[in-house]
């Protein structure tokens, strides 16, 4: 899971969009591929984003033969986002940068200056920190991570009692000798024993 590309541009009405700023991670790429690689990101974020009504958010595949998402987000005021991912990173991860990146660009420029901000001449560096903040997802939203977290202590509850056994010790062993376990737990243990036994036989 990985982020290729963000941008952030500035659509009015039905005229042309331009890009505000952009930032890269192209390191997967090898050194002469990355001129290539570029412009076409640059490319497929200015399409989606004219294609894009105001107000809308969606994620567009970027060709059948690439393994990219297209994410792009446009306020009802113009100032858009767009997210160049492979197609595993999750997509509401990439819709809430999307939202927390335009949030942090309207902090730093207010909409009144938008215009005037030439093409790709911003300068916010809370982009290049999101970009790589955001490379690993689980650690970036909180969400993820929290389900990371629950996935990992599943794994671990799965080692039963029977796989902590020393070799050749048998759970039935351990319970007879036990001091912590009363007269009336260790009944109940052998009955339900015989009881699941007897079940798994018919």
């Amino acid at each position: 899971m990985k982020i290729l590309a963000i941008f952030i541009l500035h659509k009015e009405g039905d005229k042309k969009v331009k890009i505000l700023q952009d930032e890269f991670n192209l390191e997967s790429f090898g050194y002469f591929e990355r001129r290539s690689v570029q412009p076409l990101l640059v490319f497929s974020a200015r399409t989606v984003t004219e294609r894009t009504a105001l107000g809308t958010r969606q994620s567009v595949e970027a060709d059948e033969n690439t393994n990219a998402m297209v994410h792009v987000y446009v306020r009802p005021d113009g100032l858009a986002s767009v997210i160049v991912a492979d197609s595993e990173y999750p997509q509401r991860v990439a819709h809430t940068l999307l939202t927390k990146v335009m949030d942090d660009f309207t902090n730093s420029y207010p909409p009144s200056s938008w215009a005037n901000i030439g093409e790709q001449t911003a300068k916010m560096a809370s982009l290049s920190e999101s970009i790589k903040k955001y490379q690993n997802p689980h650690e970036a939203d909180p969400l993820m991570r929290l389900q990371k977290d629950l996935d990992d202590t599943t794994d671990i509850l799965k080692s039963t009692l029977v796989n902590v056994l020393e070799r050749g010790e048998k759970i039935d062993d351990l319970v007879a000798r036990s001091s912590d376990l009363s007269f009336e737990a260790k009944a109940f243990y052998k009955t339900a024993r015989k009881t699941n036994r007897c079940c798994t036989l018919f």
